[in-house]
């Protein structure tokens, strides 16, 4: 049975991560996996990290699609994948890789997860998760500041130039495509709760059937 598999966009800091990891933990009688669209940056090791530091990581060209097509379409066919683990601090990938073992649902998590059309056709369900710009980048400045040991005028002046043009040319159009829009990110319960009884009674009728 092919597994099913939900994808969940939106801007930088809106909570998709929360979103997923709820909706993962309210799946019953299923094995659920979540595979975050940033771990498929494209790798930089060929460039001095200077260089890597003025890459646009918030366009769609940053990521490797290819890969990750690859990896789903493993994943689907039952096959296990070493996931490419990314470096925040090195603009780079890792030297390890994680194994992923397929799963009856697979949760896909990133910015641009609606963006790529090819992506899209392999989601059953498509959430956009929708919260108020300020919002978001207070949570990106914290959390920059103190997982990613970045500085306060470095991650204001990305913000500016770099995340906030890409949100209102890509992310932001992406939503269109979503079956479902979540307002207030993953502080909504009811709406993640709803998405999750739906997801549930869907899984429960593809067995029956």
């Amino acid at each position: 049975m092919k597994p099913f598999i939900i994808g969940i966009a939106g801007g930088t800091g809106c909570g998709k991560t929360t979103v997923a990891e709820n909706i993962c933990q309210g799946i019953t009688g299923k094995k659920a996996i979540i595979i975050a669209q940033d771990s498929y940056y494209k790798d930089l090791f060929h460039l001095p990290l200077p260089e890597r530091k003025k890459i646009n990581f918030d366009h769609p060209s940053a990521f490797d699609n290819q890969l990750l097509l690859e990896h789903l379409n493993q994943l689907i066919n039952g096959k296990s994948i070493q996931m490419p683990l990314y470096s925040f601090q090195n603009y780079t990938r890792k030297k390890i890789t994680k194994k992923v073992e397929p799963a009856e649902v697979i949760i896909l998590e990133g910015i641009l997860v609606l963006e790529e059309k090819a992506i899209r056709n392999l989601l059953d369900i498509k959430i956009y998760v929708d919260t108020d710009s300020d919002e978001r980048f207070i949570r990106r400045l914290i959390r920059d500041t103190s997982k990613r040991k970045r500085s306060l005028n470095s991650v204001v002046e990305q913000y500016l130039n770099r995340v906030k043009p890409m949100f209102l040319q890509f992310v932001e159009p992406s939503k269109r495509y979503a079956d479902i829009i979540i307002p207030q990110g993953g502080l909504n319960k009811v709406a993640i709760d709803i998405i999750t009884s739906k997801i549930n009674a869907q899984l429960t009728q593809v067995n029956k059937s």
